[in-house]
């Protein structure tokens, strides 16, 4: 959970964001921490986007303030206002700087902030910082999630063993460009501000960017990751050994939390990994994986158990990729669906068989060249439908 590392308290308290339930939550530093964020790409930025993006600018945190229930988000200049007093709040509670406190927010979007019930949240989350405190703060961050999403785990490092833990929510507006959500990570080693973010961006586009539930990417997305320094193990503070075994172990984290949010999904009845292979380039692979995991007519194979591989040669076909499908091969789990950009005999009952595998393994073999790139997807269901039919109502 997001408190295993030494060095950090949270707690989660129901605000009135989100009626019968937490909503707000504070991750709060014994001290001052290295700290990194990625951010969304998406141009209607949310306010809290904007401020947290800002204050971590200087490479350093203490805090970040969390709540659910309202995104924060096409809320102008009164939205940033009530981000930034957010963080002030934060910092009176706990005795740090407002530019040491990252904000996030999740929810509707084009809704202001209701700033009595934050006040008053933030207050009584202050007096309840626990140890203890991660998992009900990794369940008040949740949307139309239907479980937390939290790691916990070590890395061997020079000296001796750190701790990382993680925390996530996503199920819907989930798509690769950037982190796709809001996920959190600390970690009790002591890493050099530059290299946590080399660490953070490198780890966030092998997982959380290699993701999609639907092809949506939000206003609110964030990664960030604290790094206490608590195991007083040697600095991280160039490259090395130690600087790739807590890449490596960031990296693993993060792929756990960002299989756990497709598999969340909103609706989610299977799943899937797009592999491609033999591309001229990795930007080609990963641009031909993405558009056949984000095709909707794919999607919809995949829920009804199709192996419909027209589907995906059709989505191939138009990534923008320059390729020579007749030089496409096609798998669906172990059998060969296609080959040479054709059909080609199988048995269709065994192809069907690997549709309803977990996860479904979909790969296409080109002969462009010796890149690969991947994404894990989700099928689209009629209960994604229903969910996002009716989200504010």
């Amino acid at each position: 959970m997001i408190t295993y590392p030494r060095g950090f308290r949270a707690a989660a308290v129901a605000a009135g964001l989100k009626p019968g339930r937490d909503d707000l939550a504070l991750l709060v530093a014994d001290g001052a921490c290295a700290a990194a964020g990625v951010f969304t790409q998406n141009r209607a930025t949310a306010a809290p986007v904007l401020v947290s993006r800002e204050h971590l600018r200087a490479g350093r945190a203490r805090a970040v303030v969390v709540n659910a229930g309202c995104a924060n988000a096409a809320t102008g200049e009164a939205g940033l206002r009530d981000a930034r007093e957010m963080a002030a709040l934060t910092a009176r509670a706990i005795g740090c700087a407002a530019e040491e406190v990252v904000v996030a927010s999740t929810g509707v979007i084009g809704v202001p902030l209701p700033m009595d019930k934050i006040r008053t949240g933030i207050a009584k989350a202050a007096g309840q910082l626990s140890p203890d405190g991660g998992a009900s703060v990794a369940r008040a961050i949740m949307t139309t999630d239907t479980k937390p999403k939290e790691i916990a785990f070590e890395v061997l490092l020079a000296g001796g063993t750190a701790r990382l833990g993680g925390m996530a929510k996503g199920a819907g507006m989930i798509a690769p460009n950037m982190a796709t959500m809001l996920a959190f990570f600390t970690t009790d080693a002591q890493v050099a501000p530059a290299l946590l973010q080399r660490a953070l961006v490198e780890a966030v586009g092998d997982s959380l960017n290699r993701i999609t539930v639907d092809g949506d990417t939000s206003t609110n997305d964030m990664a960030v990751v604290l790094a206490s320094g608590a195991s007083r193990l040697p600095e991280i503070a160039a490259e090395g050994a130690a600087f790739e075994a807590f890449r490596n172990a960031l990296t693993q984290g993060a792929r756990r939390l960002a299989e756990m949010i497709v598999r969340d999904g909103e609706g989610v009845t299977r799943v899937a990994w797009v592999r491609v292979e033999g591309a001229a380039s990795p930007g080609d692979a990963d641009r031909i994986a993405r558009t056949v995991a984000e095709s909707p007519l794919v999607k919809t194979a995949l829920h009804g158990g199709d192996p419909n591989w027209g589907r995906i040669l059709a989505a191939a076909g138009r990534s923008g990729v320059e390729v020579d499908l007749a030089g496409l091969d096609i798998f669906i789990g172990d059998v060969q669906v296609a080959e040479g950009g054709a059909a080609r005999a199988y048995d269709e009952a065994v192809a069907a068989a690997a549709m309803r595998e977990d996860p479904v393994r979909l790969r296409l073999r080109f002969r462009a060249g010796a890149a690969k790139g991947s994404f894990f997807t989700s099928d689209l269901s009629h209960g994604y439908v229903d969910i996002n039919a009716h989200y504010r109502s």
